[in-house]
């Protein structure tokens, strides 16, 4: 039985799993895509899984990190690879070296840290790119960009030999294209992502929302998260065909949310929004 009843949503034969609470638990894994964005606390789901990428450190985003590297080591699986803000590295390394030593076997891990707009390769054509957010010394989102390469157009009638004698001969026969997929904001205050193309065009944009009620606007600003007038007013400036809302809170019932949600966003922008945890299928009880 796994370990979490997960929130899933289903976009283009895209599964999208996940878990998030403000406060609690944060961690939204895209099996096909071989990501997993922050760990919160490793449900069993997300341990095939071989990239996490890690926007922050507090707890609820990243207490897991331990269990997930020690459960794949256990079930024969490489090391896991954690992308996460440089600073981060250190304290990560500590309690992977405390843990090992408690447990009393090492805990394989590959460790990347990342700053903003620093690339990691994910698969072939397909790359993690950070970007700077408001939260945390160094915390960073994270968007999945599938990379092509497209024949200029001058050279569309060529025959393949013709292409191949030209590549001999060092000559650029094409152009580079990028088609970012999803965008993760993880925890931030209020930012004009619009600035960056590829958070604007992204497909799909997971992005939090913590707070709702109008006297909770000063909280927001207090914790650095974005309050629903800020989200309403940051999706106002972008592109993305769909949108995840995460990191609601349990101050407010889901009712509620949606409530606010939907008087908050214009009508466009609520019919392609979809909150996380709204998404959870109901457990049996017998």
């Amino acid at each position: 039985m796994p370990s979490h009843n997960l929130a899933r949503i289903e976009i283009d034969n895209l599964e999208i799993i996940g878990y998030s609470i403000a406060g609690e638990e944060t961690v939204v894994a895209m099996p096909q895509l071989d990501v997993c964005f922050d760990v919160g606390k490793a449900p069993d789901q997300i341990i095939p899984i071989n990239n996490v990428l890690l926007t922050h450190g507090h707890m609820d985003h990243a207490a897991g990190l331990a269990y997930y590297l020690s459960q794949r080591n256990f079930c024969g699986i490489s090391a896991g690879t954690i992308l996460a803000p440089q600073n981060l590295l250190g304290p990560m390394r500590d309690i992977l070296d405390a843990w090992s030593r408690l447990d009393g076997n090492n805990i394989p891990a590959k460790l990347v840290g990342v700053k903003p707009g620093d690339e990691y390769q994910i698969k072939p054509n397909l790359v993690a790119r950070a970007f700077p957010t408001k939260h945390t010394r160094g915390s960073v989102g994270f968007t999945v960009i599938e990379k092509r390469k497209k024949l200029k157009p001058e050279y569309s009638s060529l025959t393949g030999p013709q292409i191949v004698e030209l590549k001999k001969q060092g000559i650029k026969i094409d152009f580079p294209l990028e088609f970012p997929i999803v965008t993760y904001l993880g925890d931030t205050q209020f930012v004009d992502f619009s600035q960056l193309q590829y958070i604007a065009d992204s497909k799909i944009l997971i992005a939090e929302c913590t707070f709702y009620e109008g006297e909770h606007a000063s909280r927001a600003k207090a914790g650095r998260h974005m309050h629903v007038d800020e989200l309403a007013m940051l999706l106002g400036n972008l592109n993305n065909k769909h949108i995840i809302i995460t990191h609601t809170t349990q101050r407010t019932p889901m009712h509620e949310i949606r409530k606010i949600l939907k008087a908050a966003l214009e009508p466009k922008l609520y019919a392609k929004t979809v909150i996380l945890m709204a998404n959870r299928p109901r457990l049996r009880t017998h």
